[in-house]
């Protein structure tokens, strides 16, 4: 027999190898275009970012190595152009020489990979704009940093390899920006868990944009790289690496009349059999049947490319004897400290294809919480609400997480349900889990929503709950004074059995936590003293706060690190608060801090993420002083000095270089006027805060806005105000609009920015935009209609901001 495999690295290497274990007497070729025949493509960004030191060790097989252990015929650089299905032919095309010649087959497996997407956008082919698929890639990415020390990367796009990227070049030193078309990083995890990440990737200094694509590239007048984003704000940069997707690479199989799927991959059988049915097809190129929802799918990963390679080659030795039941695309990937990973279907997903789902999150510890280094671990599950089948499972986390994916995987591969989860069984000792391990206790919390002993809502579920509806928060006071979700009052869970005389019976009753556990048992009590209409915030207030908290930019103010003083120095008081949640550790800081002496200092160590903000927060209402911040593989450090605050830098002595601007209307020319002077001010390298106020709001609304849900009032002031800056009246000699076209016109003709342009442009220099809560509520404008970057707050935000300033405008 004679087998030819086109393409190597995964599959077509493992075809290949697998046809010669099982078939000693077979001649095998193997044709590849590239000069490598296998190699580590998922290992190429961590090469450049110099985690893989040595180039040499991403290469899984030389040609030489292939060829002396399983004679095989390996052919690099030799392309297969064509093939003639009626002759058993293939016509093949060497790169290096031109020429040209055929080859006949007995069985041929196709294996051509998927192609990265380069957009036809203006400037695409300027200079320094890559991607990233196979070694040469690599090879010109790292050449270039090593010869031109670049200080800027653009990376556009966010899913995996984008994220891996953009982690690996801020560890080459570079200022690192991520452009995301879409509302979130990573697709495979739903909004809520990839709004973790944001904030993780903004806090090791990624700047983060949104929801803005790029429309196209230019050379700025400084000789950089000029990327304009959707909204036109611009970015200079030195590089660009554009990771936006892939797309099968079809064009051989098209052209010889297989069949292709909906999709736009190859389409094959159970067997991996192409609709000729001596040709296999398997890897990136290939359409499978994806194991949630039943219909085909794309999920170009390696895993299964891998076990599809050993399922074909035993079907063409021994007769289709091997079948793919398909994949649920589990995935994996570090995003600096944290591990992301992902199985089976999303909410998206689900939607999409009609599918009901409940959901519910879980935080706990990725093992017993009083054994050293205990970090947390954030699980979304979505379930049927009919058996409880299994359909998906989300984990964000610092420890564990790999383990923990895998058996939550098993589960939906099976198509077992959550009660499986609540019996699986798994290794413990207090190093390495709990108990009930995180994945038990998603499984117990999907029982209780699925038989009813508890309603949830969710997070996103808030901002749309009834005017009357009755909104508790019952962690403690402390936990409560630190942060807490608007509108929600305070009854500890442990005083709520005495005060069950305050709360009606006749209104809805919503209830939250930190997690939802203290939530769940405020439901609990109050379902059984006659309160019927009760619900609980799933994930509690970590899960809302996360998922509704503004993205901003890297803080390189002095509040994230005020010092370089480290926790080692002596004579510090250490403070462990590992695997304690919120209170725990500011409830052991607020104790040990009493004891200090003044200009004492301690030194406390949390694994609590929350505990980073919180400790921000003590700080500055307690006037201690926050000496250094740092996180780190899922810790929070904090050094906190008794009753002696520092200046943070002599430029900012006194805050008496900073701005503050309010803007109260929203006329055209007076909203012109703020972002001029803001710009101006912070050109020369001052801090400048905007507070938008009632009609200022309308300044910084999105020109397109999703959809969200409001009352009556909220939707007459829509109806009334103007949309966005775009629609914005003068103030005088408006003339039913035509004034404001005027301005707008001449503005341009004189080269004068736009009102849009120098909203991005100071978004772009930093100015900190701040709504106003209590504004927004009265006037039911929601924070998705706003600009992503900006800071919901209150008057004592704006206060505090005063405070620091020496220029105070209200426009």
């Amino acid at each position: 027999m004679k087998y030819i495999v086109i393409g190597g690295v995964a599959g077509g290497a493992t075809v290949a190898a697998r046809l010669r274990r099982m078939d000693e007497q077979a001649e095998i070729i193997l044709l590849e275009r590239g000069a490598y025949v296998s190699y580590a493509n998922c290992g190429l960004p961590y090469y450049i970012g110099g985690e893989i030191s040595e180039r040499d060790h991403l290469f899984v097989q030389t040609v030489k190595g292939f060829q002396d252990r399983f004679a095989i015929d390996i052919r690099v650089r030799q392309e297969a152009v064509e093939i003639l299905r009626d002759q058993k032919v293939v016509r093949i095309k060497n790169l290096e020489t031109g020429a040209e010649y055929t080859e006949s087959y007995d069985k041929l497996v196709l294996s051509p990979g998927a192609a990265p997407i380069r957009p036809n956008l203006e400037g695409i082919n300027l200079p320094n704009i890559f991607t990233l698929r196979n070694v040469p890639d690599t090879d010109a990415i790292k050449n270039y940093i090593t010869a031109n020390r670049p200080r800027r990367a653009v990376v556009v796009g966010g899913g995996f390899i984008g994220l891996e990227m953009a982690e690996n070049l801020h560890r080459q030193g570079l200022e690192v920006h991520v452009v995301e078309m879409g509302r979130q990083v990573m697709a495979p995890i739903d909004y809520s868990m990839a709004s973790i990440v944001h904030h993780h990737m903004v806090e090791q200094g990624i700047h983060l944009h949104l929801e803005r694509g790029v429309t196209r590239f230019a050379s700025s007048a400084s000789g950089a790289l000029e990327v304009v984003l959707s909204d036109e704000q611009k970015i200079e940069t030195d590089m660009v690496i554009l990771s936006i997707g892939v797309r099968p690479e079809t064009t051989l199989a098209k052209d010889s009349g297989l069949a292709i799927g909906a999709l736009g991959g190859i389409s094959v059988n159970e067997y991996m059999q192409t609709s000729d049915p001596d040709i296999y097809a398997l890897g990136d190129a290939v359409e499978v049947v994806h194991g949630v929802t039943g219909k085909p799918a794309l999920i170009p990963l390696a895993g299964p490319a891998n076990k599809q390679g050993r399922i074909v080659a035993d079907n063409i030795v021994y007769g289709n004897v091997s079948v793919y039941s398909g994949t649920i695309g589990t995935s994996i990937a570090q995003v600096f400290d944290l591990t992301v990973a992902a199985a089976g279907a999303n909410s998206k997903l689900l939607d999409r294809e009609k599918i009901p789902y409940l959901s519910s999150f879980t935080h706990s510890q990725s093992h017993a919480g009083y054994y050293p280094g205990a970090v947390s671990m954030s699980v979304k599950i979505l379930f049927s609400p009919e058996n409880g089948r299994l359909l998906g499972a989300q984990i964000v986390g610092f420890d564990g997480v790999d383990k923990r994916i895998e058996m939550l995987a098993q589960v939906i591969q099976n198509q077992g349900t959550v009660a499986d989860l609540m019996e699986l069984e798994h290794a413990y000792a207090p190093p390495y889990s709990s108990a009930k391990d995180p994945v038990n206790m998603a499984g117990f919390v999907a029982d209780n929503i699925l038989k009813k002993r508890v309603e949830t809502i969710l997070w996103s579920d808030v901002a749309s709950l009834p005017a009357d509806a009755v909104k508790i928060d019952v962690r403690t006071p402390a936990e409560y004074e630190l942060g807490t979700i608007p509108g929600f009052v305070n009854i500890p869970v442990d005083e709520l059995r005495g005060r069950l005389a305050e709360l009606p019976k006749d209104r809805l009753i919503v209830v939250t936590c930190a997690i939802g556990l203290r939530g769940y048992l405020a439901y609990r009590i109050l379902k059984q003293h006659g309160f019927t209409h009760v619900k609980n915030l799933s994930g509690g207030y970590k899960t809302w706060s996360a998922a509704t908290m503004p993205v901003g930019q890297p803080d390189s103010s002095c509040d994230s690190c005020c010092g370089d003083e480290p926790c080692s120095t002596k004579n510090i008081v250490e403070v462990n608060a590992c695997g304690l949640m919120c209170p725990g550790p500011i409830m052991k800081l607020k104790s040990t801090y009493e004891q200090l002496d003044n200009d004492a200092m301690l030194c406390i160590t949390a694994t609590d993420q929350a505990f980073a903000k919180d400790v921000k927060s003590w700080c500055k209402m307690t006037g201690a002083d926050l000496v250094s911040l740092d996180k780190q593989a899922g810790q929070v450090k904090a050094l906190v000095r008794k009753q002696q605050p520092k200046a943070c830098a002599p430029a900012q002595q006194g805050g008496a270089e900073n701005k503050t601007i309010v803007v109260f209307s929203d006329d055209l020319d007076k909203a012109l006027a703020s972002f001029v002077i803001a710009n101006g001010a912070a050109s020369t390298g001052k801090k400048v805060s905007m507070f938008f106020t009632f009609w200022g709001l309308n300044v910084i609304k999105k020109s397109q806005k999703p959809a969200v849900e409001k009352d009556i009032w909220g939707r007459m002031f829509s109806w009334m105000l103007p949309s966005d800056s775009k629609a914005l009246k003068l103030s005088q000699m408006n003339m039913m609009g035509i004034g404001s076209k005027m301005m707008r016109f001449l503005m341009k003709k004189k080269k004068i920015d736009s009102l849009e342009s120098l909203i991005a442009q100071a978004r772009e220099q930093g100015v900190e935009f701040i709504a106003c809560t209590m504004s927004m509520d009265v006037m039911g404008v929601k924070k998705e209609e706003l600009l992503d970057d900006v800071t919901l707050g209150g008057v004592a935000t704006y206060l505090e901001r005063t405070e620091e300033a020496n220029l105070n405008l209200f426009i």
